[in-house]
């Protein structure tokens, strides 16, 4: 049964995923209930109801429950169990079958290799004895990610030989981890698609994304990738979503080697940053998309109106105070987004910057420009284009 506007979408989780989910689910006739820590979040400012409360703590989170019709997620660090314990009293898209497979470096790697997706070479840690066998197994330089709770390079350490390893581990605090090989890829994409409960798949156009110091830097849209590789990426993120039984939005970050291989990345059960210029570029948003994806409603066009490019804005920006926003909406195609986050600070995601042209280049060069008038910098003192290095 179809879940229709004027139903309550609860989210756990209140950072700025959660926001445009409710924008596009109040313009729909849709209420909001956010769960979030955080009085003053960003979903919370536009939320018909805010349950304070941490996303393990399951009383809060029955509480939101209740009052919902549907709930879903913003971030995948959402404990299993907690899913688990609130499916008691509404639908839970993504379900705790999902978070269990993909919260966890280690049992996504395996979910990967049960299925004979492509993936980087890697090797599991658990306990000191599994280091010789990391050693064996895993190429140098390589990078040791903790299993669980890293994003935008935090619980990572790149380990540039062997001898470097049991050094590595104990930064991470020997937690468990996954070692992987470092790939000198060609470019790093995104597959964004949406699944229904019955099977329907919709995807987005492909993005290409560009990482400074392991933080997403700029998305541009269409990837400039060749139509096969566009089939075969495409095909990835449709094995994944359909082997896992996925509702809702789903990115799935790959490399692209040099001799034109795949390797899957990550897996985000989610709406995911790189998606962002959906909102704004294509005929449907991924924050609509997942809405109806777990509302069981069909699937909407994904048609890219114009080449795009996301430039996010990082609390670097606010260090001499707030910007300038008049360098960002002197482009006439530029659309400016910010979270309505209280406490910047570096590295923080404060918002993005959307830049529509008539093509990628175009749209890339205006993003350059923004990105320069924002930090103050000119072209001699700065390190490259926005996205430049990892």
């Amino acid at each position: 049964m179809p879940i229709g506007p004027g139903s309550t979408i609860g989210v756990i989780g209140g950072g700025q995923l959660a926001r445009m989910m409710a924008i596009e689910a109040r313009r729909a006739g849709y209420r909001i209930a956010i769960l979030d820590p955080d009085p003053t979040g960003p979903a919370g400012q536009l939320a018909d109801l805010r349950i304070e409360g941490a996303w393990d703590d399951v009383g809060p989170a029955q509480e939101l429950a209740r009052a919902s019709d549907v709930v879903t997620i913003d971030t995948e660090h959402v404990p299993a169990d907690l899913l688990e314990a609130v499916s008691a009293h509404a639908p839970v898209r993504p379900s705790a079958a999902v978070l269990r497979a993909v919260q966890d470096r280690r049992a996504q790697r395996r979910f990967l290799a049960e299925n004979r997706l492509p993936q980087v070479r890697h090797a599991l840690l658990s306990r000191p004895a599994d280091l010789p066998a990391a050693v064996e197994r895993v190429g140098f330089p390589a990078l040791l990610k903790t299993s669980r709770g890293g994003y935008d390079g935090r619980g990572q350490v790149r380990v540039a030989a062997a001898e470097d390893l049991p050094k590595a581990w104990k930064e991470i605090g020997e937690a468990p981890a996954v070692l992987e090989t470092f790939v000198p890829f060609a470019k790093e994409i995104s597959v964004l698609l949406a699944r229904t409960e019955a099977g329907e798949i919709r995807f987005h156009p492909i993005a290409e994304n560009v990482h400074r110091h392991q933080i997403l830097r700029t998305t541009s849209v269409p990837a400039e990738i060749p139509s096969e590789l566009v089939a075969r990426a495409e095909e990835i993120g449709r094995r994944i979503a359909t082997a896992l039984g996925h509702v809702g939005m789903m990115a799935v970050e790959l490399f692209v080697t040099n001799d034109g291989e795949l390797l899957v990345n990550e897996i985000a059960p989610r709406v995911h940053n790189s998606g962002h210029f959906t909102f704004g570029a294509c005929a449907t948003s991924q924050f609509e998309q997942h809405l109806r994806a777990i509302c069981g409603l069909p699937l909407g066009e994904t048609l890219l109106l114009r080449p795009a490019v996301m430039l996010n804005l990082l609390g670097d920006l606010w260090r001499p105070g707030p910007p300038d926003w008049t360098a960002v909406l002197r482009h006439p195609s530029a659309h400016l987004h910010l979270y309505g986050k209280k406490r910047p600070f570096p590295g923080r995601k404060m918002g993005h910057v959307l830049v529509l042209a008539d093509t990628v280049e175009e749209a890339r060069r205006t993003a350059e420009t923004i990105a320069i008038d924002l930090e103050g910098l000119d072209e001699s003192r700065r390190e490259g284009p926005p996205g430049s290095g990892t």
